[in-house]
C-alpha cells in the first residue's frame, strides 16, 4: 500500500476527525486552536495532580492502611490512573507539535494501548465496587463467608487481564505514516477498500462502548437504586457508610468525565454522511478525550475529600513529615549551638596527632 493520502484515505478515516488535515473542510481555526490549548492545560492538570494524588493513594493503601477488600479496589484502581497519567506528556507533545507524531510506532501503539486499557480497567473496577458495595451491605452474611482479601486480588488480576485483552485492537491497529509534512499516529485498519475499514471501525467502537460504558453503566445503576430501595425499606438497619459515599461520587465523576467521548465516538460512525457532524467532530473529540482523561486525577481528590480513613492516614503522615522537620531543625541547631561556644569539648584533642589521609 502506498504512503499517499488517497490511499490512506481508503482504510481509515479516523485520522481526519482527530488531526483534521482535510482541505476541502473548513473549521474555524481559532475555535480548533482555543479546543486545543484547553485540552492541552487539563492534560497538564492531569498528569500533575494525577501523579501525585494516585502516588499518595497507592502509598496509603499498600503501606499505611490495612489489608481490606475496599483498599484491594482503590489500590488497583490508582494504578490504573498512575500508570496511565505517566503517558501523558506525550498526549501534550502531541498535541504542541501540532499533532506531529515523533517517537516512533511502538511508542503510538503503547501509548494508545495504555489509555484504552486504563478507560476498561477504571470502568471494570469501579462496577466491581457498585456490585461489591450493595453486596456488602444488603447479604451480610454471604459477604463475611466469601468476601476475602484473597478473593478480591483474584478478581483484580481478572480485571486487568480483561482489560488489557480488550485493548489489543490498540496494538494491532494503530500505526504511524507520514501524512503532508508530518508523521500522524493512527488507527491503521489493514484495508484495501473504505467498506472493510468502516465495518473494523464501527465493531472496534461498539465494543468499546458497551463493554466500557453501557453494559457497566447499566450493573451500576441497577446495583445503585437496589442498594437504594433497601436502604430506604430498612428503616435504618442498612447505613450507607463513608467508603460507599466516596464510591457513589467515583462513579458520578467517571460517568460524568466519560459519557461525552463515548457519545462522540458513537457519532463519529456517521461521518462519511454528514460535513456538519465533521465539522463538530473535529472540534469537539480533542476536548471530549481531555476530559475523559482528567478522570484519572479526580478519583484521589475525591478520596481525600470524602474517605475518611484517607483523610486520617494523610493527616498522620502530614503529621509525621513535620514532626521529623522540627526534630531535624532542632538537632541541627543544637549542634550549631555548641561549636560556637567557647571551651566547649572538641572531637579531638590537640595534643592528639592527626593522621593524614592518603589519596
Amino acid at each position: 500500500m502506498t504512503d499517499s493520502s488517497e490511499d490512506y484515505g481508503n482504510y481509515t478515516y479516523e485520522y481526519y476527525l482527530e488531526y483534521g488535515d482535510l482541505e476541502d473542510i473548513k473549521v474555524d481555526h481559532r475555535q480548533r486552536e482555543a479546543m486545543h490549548i484547553i485540552s492541552v492545560v487539563i492534560y497538564i492538570i492531569s498528569f500533575v495532580l494525577g501523579l501525585i494524588g494516585n502516588g499518595f493513594v497507592i502509598w496509603a493503601t499498600s503501606c499505611k492502611s490495612k489489608k481490606t477488600v475496599n483498599s484491594v479496589w482503590l489500590l488497583n484502581l490508582a494504578i490504573a490512573d498512575f500508570v496511565f497519567v505517566l503517558f501523558l506528556p506525550f498526549y501534550i507533545d502531541y498535541i504542541l507539535r501540532d499533532f506531529h507524531w515523533d517517537f516512533g510506532v511502538f511508542m503510538c501503539k503503547i501509548n494508545s494501548f495504555v489509555s484504552v486499557m486504563n478507560m476498561y480497567a477504571s470502568v471494570l473496577f469501579l462496577t466491581v465496587l457498585s456490585i461489591d458495595r450493595y453486596v456488602s451491605l444488603v447479604h451480610l452474611n454471604w459477604s463475611q463467608r466469601y468476601r476475602t482479601v484473597e478473593r478480591a486480588w483474584v478478581a483484580c488480576g481478572c480485571i486487568w487481564v480483561l482489560a488489557a485483552a480488550m485493548s489489543c485492537p490498540a496494538l494491532i491497529f494503530r500505526d504511524t505514516m507520514r501524512l503532508h509534512d508530518k508523521v500522524v499516529c493512527f488507527n491503521n485498519f489493514h484495508a484495501q477498500d473504505g467498506h472493510t475499514a468502516a465495518v473494523r471501525h464501527i465493531i472496534i467502537v461498539a465494543i468499546r462502548t458497551t463493554v466500557g460504558f453501557l453494559l457497566p453503566f447499566t450493573a451500576i445503576c441497577v446495583t445503585g437504586i437496589l442498594l437504594t430501595i433497601k436502604v430506604n425499606r430498612s428503616k435504618g438497619s442498612v447505613r450507607l457508610t463513608s467508603f460507599s459515599k466516596t464510591v457513589s461520587a467515583v462513579i458520578l465523576a467517571f460517568f460524568l468525565c466519560w459519557a461525552p467521548f463515548h457519545t462522540f465516538s458513537l457519532m463519529e460512525l456517521s461521518i462519511h454522511s454528514s460535513l456538519y457532524l465533521h465539522n463538530i467532530l473535529k472540534t469537539g473529540f480533542p476536548l471530549a478525550t481531555s476530559l475523559g482523561f482528567f478522570n484519572s486525577c479526580i478519583n484521589p481528590m475525591l478520596y481525600m475529600l470524602l474517605g475518611k480513613r484517607v483523610r486520617q492516614i494523610l493527616k498522620r503522615a502530614c503529621l509525621d513529615i513535620t514532626k521529623s522537620s522540627l526534630r531535624e531543625l532542632s538537632q541541627s541547631i543544637s549542634a550549631t549551638e555548641i561549636e560556637t561556644v567557647p571551651g566547649a569539648p572538641q572531637d579531638s584533642s590537640p595534643e592528639e596527632p592527626v593522621e593524614s589521609s592518603t589519596l
